[in-house]
């Protein structure tokens, strides 16, 4: 594919196998770590409250970290791997980093009344300008998974001058069609929900092969987040409609995402046809496609080392971060990727806000790069 630069990294082991994946079997380690530092809040949205937990302070004119978890999953369950990772703590030094819960996907979470209406997953969206206008942020970088990453994209169409850049994980753009619906209304009827959402998560030879890490995120799934209230998000994010973005100049008056996008996908993930889809998509001048080699569903989890690197690489394209070491990314930087980025500082200021003393310029091509 033209315009297409590769990016390889060293070998890395993948993270909770054996032993590692019996450790996040003990919730205390794996949900509990470095909690301390992190503060809660509900927060109330036109479309009721939001389970928030932020860690820092605004930082100059410095955007927040966003996050939002996929279905079956709450903040911890999705990021507390990533972001307790030794090299994001030079990340997260630099940037005030705010969770969203899903409602009532938060640990300890009071079970929906009966008749309660889910937000749809365009609701969804909108409850996140209370959490931006709350805590005073400027503008925010969102790290949104699977179901999580479909609400941040939505956000962005909605709120284009609330989103700065996004980092989207197992993104799926296309809504089902009622086939893939009476599909997954069979699986429900012959499955527990953890196991429908597991293979949600993850790819069927992860189920066969990785049991130590699936039975660990079963287990969690089942005694972690309230069934009742997951089905309810389950039920919404089956329900959605397509994400309805066009490449620009395919289609009379597209809609794209304005700002800079990573998208992010295992090489052995189940969402991979959706994520290469979004793709196509998408603007190639602000958008980087990484596909992550020997990863699966949740490459966050397993291959943390690597997507703290590219995520390093792609705040520093929006202007950010420009003495952060980049050890393994910057060793295994090709010659084309070398010549295709601007160095001098400049980059279009459509597609950012960032502090122009920080610039570092931008990479103006879409990227396939396997690590």
């Amino acid at each position: 594919m033209a315009g297409l630069q590769e990016l390889r990294f060293p070998e890395e082991k993948p993270l909770l196998r054996g032993q590692d994946a019996a450790e996040l079997e003990n919730s205390d380690t794996f949900l509990l770590a470095a909690d301390t530092d992190w503060k809660e809040h509900d927060i109330e949205t036109p479309y009721g409250l939001l389970h928030v937990v932020i860690r820092g302070s605004p930082k100059g004119n410095r955007p927040a970290i966003l996050t939002y978890h996929d279905v079956g999953l709450n903040h911890k369950l999705c990021f507390n791997t990533f972001f307790n990772f030794e090299d994001m703590q030079e990340i997260t030094k630099h940037f005030v980093v705010c969770h969203v819960d899903a409602p009532g996907q938060q640990v300890g979470a009071s079970q929906f009344p009966q008749g309660y209406q889910f937000p749809s997953m365009e609701q969804l969206a909108a409850m996140l300008p209370s959490v931006v206008q709350h805590f005073g942020f400027k503008y925010v970088i969102g790290i949104g998974v699977g179901a999580g990453a479909y609400v941040l994209a939505k956000f962005a169409l909605i709120f284009p001058d609330l989103v700065e850049g996004l980092v989207l994980m197992n993104i799926d753009p296309n809504g089902k069609g009622w086939i893939d619906w009476a599909a997954t209304k069979l699986s429900g009827l012959t499955s527990t929900l953890p196991d429908t959402v597991l293979s949600h998560l993850f790819s069927q030879e992860e189920l066969v092969n990785n049991t130590e890490l699936v039975q660990s995120y079963r287990q969690q799934i089942g005694n972690v987040v309230n069934q009742a209230n997951l089905q309810l998000f389950w039920n919404m994010y089956n329900s959605r409609r397509d994400l309805d973005i066009n490449r620009p100049g395919t289609v009379p008056n597209a809609k794209t995402l304005r700002c800079p996008v990573m998208l992010v996908v295992g090489d052995n993930a189940p969402a991979e046809d959706g994520v290469v889809e979004c793709n196509s998509k998408l603007d190639p001048t602000t958008t980087t496609f990484l596909k992550m080699a020997d990863s699966g569903g949740l490459p966050q989890v397993t291959q943390p080392g690597k997507l703290t690197e590219a995520f390093k690489y792609f705040l520093q394209g929006m202007g950010y971060m420009p003495s952060a070491s980049m050890t393994r990314l910057a060793r295994s930087r090709t010659a084309s990727l070398t010549s295709a980025s601007s160095v001098d500082g400049s980059r279009p200021q459509a597609c950012t806000h960032s502090e122009s003393s920080e610039g570092l310029g931008q990479v103006n091509h879409t990227m396939e790069v396997s690590c």
